[in-house]
């Protein structure tokens, strides 16, 4: 691939003391930079001096620009409103911490003008306190890559290098940034790490936490049940409530058995209440899997989204490639 532009995308909430010194890296680094770039930073609502430093970088720079959000929005919404921005066919996210090395930014791009799609950085000696930053990203990343398939030592570097293409319709919630890589290869994109530094961070204090972990759990579950049944959401209702259904047949037969058999009388046990409840579960979760499916339907056909993606065709015409199901 021929990398023409490259946007750097720096989400930052109030890191006015770090910025100040981001800035001055990065036109270090920018001024020998072999490729055309922008510098795209995002207050994320920040609440002390954040924008105004950035405001008066983008002045001087005129390659660097500013977007300020509202409120915060979290790491997640203001990574979408930077790639929303950018207008390079490649796409370097940074952090705002001083942690990542801007050096690092050319190793990254040589991957991708090899013909990968995406390149993640892996923090190979992370400058993190171990018990309640690396111990837990460690087991996450284990956890991220049984369930995904994608084999990462590290999801949470912020340095990464995509092609724009392949983020094309991705959208983020949550904290979803974590797993863009995921997200990509379902675009089919083409995947490698590579290590890079990682700094001690000299300024603030980090916004993250053990308390990120659960909500990373969370949208853990729902990108799994996007990428097994987003377009067949009744296969895993339905799993369940056959499941129920059965689990209630079996109680009955149970209780039946011991009624004619054993005499017990069927007041004395609760396989009974527990059959009835079972099958209301069973039907209500056969319910909601038909109207997931209608509602994925509705989903995809009032969007004329494709259920499919086609990385590239022969002497097909764009129309019928268009219409095709």
């Amino acid at each position: 691939m021929t990398i023409k532009k490259v946007s750097i995308v720096v989400p930052a909430y109030n890191e006015e003391t770090s910025l100040k010194v981001l800035v001055d890296e990065l036109n270090v680094f920018l001024n020998d930079f072999e490729y055309d770039y922008e510098v795209i930073f995002v207050d994320d609502g920040s609440k002390d001096n954040s924008f105004n430093v950035l405001k008066d970088a983008a002045i001087e720079n005129p390659k660097f620009k500013v977007v300020r959000l509202r409120r915060n929005f979290g790491q997640s919404a203001a990574l979408l409103a930077a790639i929303d921005t950018s207008t390079g066919d490649v796409i370097v996210p940074l952090d705002a911490d001083l942690q990542n090395d801007p050096r690092d930014i050319p190793k990254l791009l040589n991957l991708i003008s090899e013909g990968y799609d995406l390149v993640s950085g892996w923090r190979k000696h992370r400058q993190d306190r171990a018990l309640d930053r690396k111990f837990p990203s460690m087991v996450a990343n284990k956890i991220i890559s049984k369930v995904s398939g994608i084999n990462l030592h590290d999801y949470g570097c912020s340095l990464k290098a995509y092609r724009k293409e392949i983020l094309s319709g991705v959208r983020l919630y949550g904290e979803l940034h974590r797993f863009l890589p995921i997200l990509a290869s379902w675009n089919g994109a083409k995947v490698a790490e590579i290590a890079v530094n990682h700094k001690p961070r000299v300024f603030g204090e980090s916004k993250y936490g053990l308390s990120r972990t659960y909500k990373v759990v969370l949208d853990l579950i729902v990108l799994k049940f996007l990428s097994d049944f987003s377009t067949k959401p009744i296969y895993f209702f339905g799993g369940f409530s056959i499941f129920s259904f059965f689990a209630a047949f079996a109680m009955t037969s149970w209780a039946t058995y011991l009624k004619i058999f054993k005499g017990i009388d069927l007041d004395a046990t609760p396989l009974l209440i527990f059959a009835a409840v079972f099958v209301i579960v069973s039907v209500q979760l056969l319910l909601m899997g038909i109207l997931a499916d209608l509602i994925m339907r509705t989903y995809f056909e009032s969007q004329d989204k494709k259920i499919y993606q086609v990385r590239e065709s022969v002497n097909v015409e764009e129309k019928q490639t268009a219409n095709s199901r």
